[in-house]
């Protein structure tokens, strides 16, 4: 799954709208529908506050751990 996909999964899951969830995080819903199908330009303080929002955890490991976890999971 990709980022907007789990940024509008977890929104979804919270039910909040796309305004809702904007308006939490000082966002226009636009930009908010922008970032869920292409979240490439989101900044760090965007992410950081939705995932705050929609209670997620950002989770860093090296591309090798990464990897062999994808590769377990199956």
């Amino acid at each position: 799954m990709q980022l907007g996909q789990i940024l509008r999964s977890a929104r979804r899951a919270k039910k909040l709208s796309q305004a809702q969830a904007a308006a939490r995080v000082r966002l226009s819903q636009s930009r908010l529908s922008a970032l869920e199908l292409d979240p490439a330009s989101i900044t760090t303080e965007q992410l950081l506050a939705l995932l705050g929002l929609y209670e997620l955890d950002l989770t860093v490991q090296s591309r090798a751990t990464a990897a062999l976890s994808s590769a377990t999971e199956w």
